[in-house]
């Protein structure tokens, strides 16, 4: 039988052209099942602020993986070789696979310290990391006056410990996400070549937001304008993310690293002076000044010839069939 004309991916092996049925089905499901799950949030008036909201934005968080498995089952894609298409099995080589883990654990909080300091810097934003006024002040509106409170410096310590045991948390949710975008997409689309591949799922992730953003959360732009920015920092974030995924063979290094950025989204909550109007847009995990700090990470691990074939390692694809044909 013959397939498509092959191409080469990274760190060798062939793939045919992109399996563009099962992509739009991916994405076409993932996004649906994105919008119906947050559906009575659009039909309560209380919008982000209703009660549901706790328990609708983590099973949104699992339509990814969803769409994931139909597509690999119903179109067959990959046919073979399921488990290494997608990086969840083998974790090997050890070392490798084990630092890029540290990797995605801790270079997140880096990143994102480095964009609150870049942003510090420029004067979009004062910080108080000595009193941590802003952070005593968002306690005071939160707890009732006279409830006995340990020091804010040792609230803020505690808060700081604690981040990569919450990122270690919060990967079992991004899990429902990553086995989609990073574990079956990304590969999905290397046929196209890695930088395309990297921007195009960065951007699908960044429009499967659209039914929370166009609420208002996170930027509380509920407009075409606060989507753009969200697929501008899904892109951004996506790269070094895809990065991970491509360079360890293995999503798990991805998994953790969403879960650490979810961790570390509110650090700039904590180091804020107070009365300081922040605007998430600019000074946030995924605003302008992030995509600029991550820019700058991307051109550095560009230059260490990070994203050279050589160095990244993507699963051999193989030629999809039709859901209906059966094996020869």
């Amino acid at each position: 039988m013959t397939g498509a004309p092959a191409s080469p991916v990274p760190g060798g092996g062939t793939a045919v052209r992109p399996a563009w049925p099962a992509i739009a089905a991916f994405v076409l499901l993932a996004c649906g099942m994105a919008w119906l799950v947050a559906l009575p949030l659009w039909l309560s008036p209380d919008g982000l602020a209703s009660a549901l909201t706790p328990v609708l934005l983590p099973a949104m968080m699992l339509t990814p993986t969803l769409a994931m498995l139909i597509v690999v089952f119903a179109f067959r894609v990959p046919r073979i070789g399921r488990l290494r298409f997608l990086g969840m099995w083998p974790l090997r080589p050890a070392g490798r696979f084990v630092g890029l883990m540290l990797a995605g654990l801790f270079g997140p909080m880096i990143v994102v310290a480095g964009v609150i300091a870049v942003a510090a810097a420029l004067g979009l934003v004062q910080l108080d990391l000595v009193s941590f006024s802003g952070f005593a002040e968002q306690l005071a509106a939160a707890v009732p006056a006279g409830t006995p409170m340990p020091a804010v410096g040792a609230l803020v310590a505690l808060q700081l410990l604690a981040l990569p045991f919450g990122a270690l948390i919060n990967s079992f949710l991004a899990a429902g996400e990553e086995l989609g975008w990073r574990g079956w997409l990304l590969p999905a689309l290397l046929p196209l070549g890695t930088w395309p591949a990297l921007l195009v799922s960065g951007a699908v992730w960044g429009l499967w937001h659209a039914p929370v953003i166009l609420l208002g959360y996170n930027f509380a732009r509920p407009d075409l304008g606060g989507l753009a920015l969200m697929v501008g920092g899904c892109v951004a974030w996506g790269v070094l993310l895809g990065w991970l995924r491509l360079r360890s063979a293995s999503v798990w290094p991805a998994v953790i690293a969403h879960g650490s950025l979810n961790a570390v989204a509110g650090l700039i909550l904590i180091l804020v002076a107070a009365g300081e109007s922040i605007d998430m847009a600019i000074v946030g995990p995924l605003g302008v000044v992030a995509w600029i700090v991550i820019a700058a990470v991307t051109g550095l691990l560009a230059l260490a010839g990070q994203f050279r074939p050589a160095r990244l390692h993507a699963p051999a694809q193989v030629a999809p069939r039709h859901p209906s044909s059966r094996r020869s």
